[in-house]
């Protein structure tokens, strides 16, 4: 399933068939760099060739996804990029995504920028690294391209193996659904698991798309993010890719629940 979500998080949404045998980087080759000028047709077919869109959408491919970062990136002013925003949400490429701040113990003040949310992991993963350096791309050198992809690889992924954990809890929480289920962020803090069932109940929890076993720190950190935003979590929900220590294991209760990617099988039934 590791292998599966590094695929997912570059051809998600392309409609390809994939030999999964072969290498993830080779198949980028033959499926996306050699098609290029196909492929980016197919794209300016979405967004009009809209050069603002393509400096935005990148934004938010690389960046924190915060509309603010995004606009600076692209040097507009936030009235015209929310236009933009508006117009790319039409278009079904992004969807506006908003902290869940009224799921905190604790009134908070501060206006927090809303996040934007590709509605394709391949659109994503083209505007993080196809669009950017496209003139080499176009003339068939792709070293630049395996470059800043192979930085980011691993990294790349954490935001798909966030949105298959949100998945899979809607499926594990079946006898006590979520009423609410997303990410809570300010201007210092960050839970990327945030929900509330229908009986009250609120979970929290942590990602780690990594090749290393996720140790004690990582419920430790949770639980200190939790206390400074005033969040009292009934469960702490974990997913690491890699799994955990012995440690962090022997804490597995009713009030913390731990998983992998082996479970997102689920998803596939």
């Amino acid at each position: 399933m590791e292998t599966a979500v590094k695929y997912f998080a570059v051809f998600g949404g392309l409609e390809v068939k994939l030999d999964m045998t072969k290498d993830l980087k080779e198949l980028i080759q033959t499926n996306i760099l050699d098609d290029y000028r196909y492929l980016r047709n197919e794209i300016s077919q979405i967004t009009g060739g809209n050069n603002i869109y393509h400096t935005i959408l990148t934004g938010i491919a690389l960046g924190d996804r915060r509309t603010n970062s995004a606009f600076r990136r692209a040097k507009v002013s936030f009235d015209n990029g929310i236009d933009d925003i508006d117009h790319m949400c039409e278009l079904g490429v992004i969807t506006l995504e908003k902290s869940h701040m009224h799921l905190t113990r604790q009134a908070r003040s501060q206006t927090v920028s809303e996040r934007l949310l590709f509605n394709s992991p391949y659109l994503r993963f083209w505007f993080a690294f196809i669009s950017p350096i496209f003139k080499g791309i176009k003339e068939g050198n792709y070293e630049e391209f395996f470059k800043k992809y192979e930085a980011r690889e691993e990294e790349f992924a954490d935001l798909v193996f966030e949105e298959l954990s949100h998945e899979f809890l809607k499926d594990a929480f079946k006898d006590d659904e979520f009423k609410q289920l997303g990410r809570y962020w300010d201007d210092n803090n960050e839970v990327v698991i945030v929900g509330k069932t229908f009986s009250g109940k609120i979970v929290v929890g942590d990602c780690k798309f990594s090749s290393n076993k996720a140790k004690k720190s990582m419920l430790t950190s949770l639980k200190k993010t939790c206390e400074s935003i005033s969040f009292v979590p009934d469960i702490y929900v974990l997913f690491s890719n890699a799994g955990y220590t012995s440690e962090l294991k022997s804490q597995k209760s009713d009030t913390l629940k731990l998983f992998s990617s082996r479970n997102f099988k689920t998803l596939l039934d």
